[in-house]
């Protein structure tokens, strides 16, 4: 059976195949359309297949609120060329239509709802990917429940999606503690809700960072007390590199080795606790204070002067934070 140009042109809109790969498809069928889209759904599945290797560092975020539910969809590709496509995003956006309409609670149960042709969600992402070539990946999902959400699209470039509730109705406060949360973003609403295996490893950094330091500026001393330049012996390839300038003689670079060694372990045994602990938790004050979002000092307040998200929203008519949800493709 001769296969037409209405034919093709019709499994291309039904499938988004490319046309060649239609006619393929089409001819093998014998002119078939339901059995040439299940060949066109077949080579897809097994191409994608062939691409699970491979990085996906760009895609589309999309993100959606109806009634009393919020969500935020990902799907990740290889190139921004098959990011900002329009089947791309159209596949996006069936995905995240289906996950509000389900009120979904999981990535596992976005992967299996039905969409508008009849897959589920994962072979569509799986059959797009082998129509484009590229690897794909339903990669990220997240949701609120409850009224008073705000839900913002970073420039509207689907790369990165935030969504920010309230505890009462406030459009203008919403929009903007969600471009904060885009902007600046935190790590957790407060301090009482930041895990505490990463309290436990930021603490770690911080101790050792003081000890760094604390051993660092008692060996600046002591080569300062001895002549020597601590800028020209801050590693051996500066020693190496600054004896071969001239700018320091062998017998310089020796005591410079042997004053880092000796007071370096000096002051390492003999370290007060107490200040490093104090030092330390002073670090983590910072740290709660830049990374969690109520402390952060609001960026798009109308007023001069620094005020923190909290005491804004306090401003804005007593309003508290309920929850925020983020979502980036960005390496961060």
């Amino acid at each position: 059976m001769a296969v037409t140009i209405a034919d093709i042109q019709k499994l291309r809109k039904m499938t988004g195949a490319g046309l060649a790969d239609c006619k393929k498809a089409l001819t093998e069928a014998d002119g078939n359309i339901e059995k040439a889209i299940e060949l066109v759904r077949e080579r897809g599945l097994a191409i994608a297949a062939k691409r699970s290797d491979r990085e996906t560092s760009n895609g589309c975020v999309l993100v959606k609120t109806v009634g009393d539910f919020s969500a935020m969809v990902a799907v990740k590709c290889e190139t921004d060329f098959v990011a900002n496509g329009k089947d791309f995003i159209a596949m996006t956006q069936d995905i995240l239509d289906a996950a509000v309409a389900a009120k979904a609670k999981s990535l596992d149960e976005v992967k299996k709802l039905v969409l508008p042709n009849g897959d589920d969600a994962e072979t569509a992402v799986k059959q797009r990917s082998g129509i484009t070539g590229e690897k794909m990946e339903l990669d990220g999902y997240n949701y609120l429940e409850g009224g008073n959400v705000s839900v913002y699209d970073h420039m509207n470039k689907h790369m990165l999606a935030t969504m920010v509730q309230l505890d009462k109705n406030n459009d203008e406060a919403g929009h903007k503690v969600a471009m904060q949360v885009a902007a600046m973003r935190p790590v957790a609403l407060d301090e009482a809700s930041v895990p505490q295996s990463v309290k436990d490893a930021e603490l770690q950094v911080a101790i050792q960072k003081t000890k760094e330091e604390q051993i660092e500026r008692a060996v600046n001393v002591a080569l300062k007390k001895a002549g020597i330049n601590a800028n020209l012996v801050d590693s051996d390839d500066h020693i190496e590199s600054n004896m071969k300038k001239g700018w320091l003689t062998q017998e310089q670079a020796d005591e410079a080795r042997k004053i880092k060694q000796q007071v370096a372990e000096e002051k390492a045994s003999n370290m007060p606790e107490q200040m490093i602990q104090n030092i330390a938790n002073g670090r983590m004050a910072k740290f709660f204070k830049e990374n969690c979002l109520v402390d952060q000092e609001f960026q798009f307040a109308d007023e001069d002067g620094k005020i923190t998200v909290q005491d804004w929203l306090k401003k804005q008519g007593d309003l508290h934070i309920v929850a925020y949800k983020r979502f980036t493709l960005a390496a961060e």
